[in-house]
């Protein structure tokens, strides 16, 4: 089975690169010129890569008649809400056009594969705000201009399913977390601050945002095992929550951090980290997920907020 990863210069690319490695599919990834793609399993895995930009349709057609891929992963996106705010049409151009780019080189190039599409439980927005988990039958009601980017999507991958029967799943993924993630996200940002406060290369202060937001976090290892379950074992036309199931306090993630640095640290509110608008509370009822494919996640919360907190020790830039 060959497998197409759009957009592996990110995150979860690498991440995605080694779960697939792992069983019996042969890879090919796409990434910006720019970019590079970071493997950070601890062994060595075999794959192709290509550079694509995704507001190219041309240049996505000729990565599919070169590859040929049975399955398609969408990871390419502006993935920031606090960017989305900043840079809308930037948001509203790779999120939107680079979809609609993908599904009509899909579409023209006599291929069938399956097409996972990657969205978030930003979606959900305020009909999340609810005492228990979030099912994929709640009515999403966004609050920001990411999260309505990527209801777009999934919306227009059911469009394109029913019109032109292709083959599409679309996921929700709720807030990952891991090694490698940019600073940018509110984990990282804390587990960074706080590896180069234990090794003394700045003051003992965090600077933060709203922690009364409650979020359910997973490991992105746990994330792309089920993207790859998906690939599988789902439903075409069928959208999925992917989460841990229990969401936890911003305040509570940021003290757990503090404990495992083992260093101490004063916390101070900034202004600038708050959103226009935030979502109080947002957990996902994974149920659907589990009962397609089976999947359960494997790393808890206090292993992945070591992992990543060793990962911002080990830094070159921290380390000098």
């Amino acid at each position: 089975m060959k497998a197409l990863i759009i957009g592996a210069g990110g995150f979860v690319g690498g991440y995605l690169i080694s779960e697939l490695c792992s069983g019996e599919w042969e890879v090919c990834a796409t990434k910006l010129p720019h970019e590079r793609i970071s493997i950070f399993s601890g062994r060595e895995v075999s794959y192709s890569t290509a550079d694509l930009d995704i507001l190219d349709e041309n240049a996505i057609r000729e990565v599919l008649n070169s590859y040929k891929p049975d399955c398609i992963f969408h990871l390419a996106a502006q993935s920031s809400v606090a960017l989305s705010w900043k840079k809308p049409a930037l948001t509203a151009d790779i999120n939107i056009k680079g979809c609609i780019n993908l599904l009509e080189a899909v579409r023209t190039a006599e291929l069938s594969p399956r097409i996972l599409f990657i969205g978030s439980s930003e979606e959900y927005g305020y009909a999340a705000n609810r005492p228990e988990p979030v099912d994929e039958t709640v009515k999403p009601e966004p609050a920001n201009i990411y999260a309505i980017t990527k209801l777009t999507q999934n919306m227009i991958g059911e469009l394109y399913c029913k019109a032109y029967g292709m083959d599409i799943i679309s996921v929700r993924a709720f807030n990952h977390i891991g090694p490698g993630q940019l600073p940018q996200f509110v984990v990282a940002d804390f587990c960074k601050q706080a590896a180069e406060i234990s090794m003394g290369k700045r003051e003992p202060v965090i600077y933060v945002g709203n922690l009364s937001a409650k979020r359910d976090f997973t490991d992105v290892r746990d994330i792309v095992r089920a993207y790859a379950m998906l690939s599988e074992k789902g439903k075409s036309g069928e959208t999925y929550n992917v989460g841990s199931g229990r969401a936890v306090t911003i305040q509570s993630v940021l003290l757990k951090i503090i404990e495992l640095s083992g260093a101490e640290i004063r916390v101070e509110t900034d202004k600038e980290r708050f959103r226009p608008v935030d979502v109080p509370f947002i957990e996902a009822d994974v149920t659907k997920l589990k009962k397609d494919t089976g999947w359960e996640p494997k790393i808890g919360l206090t292993t992945a907020l070591s992992s990543i907190i060793e990962y911002w020790r080990s830094c070159p830039e921290i380390k000098k």
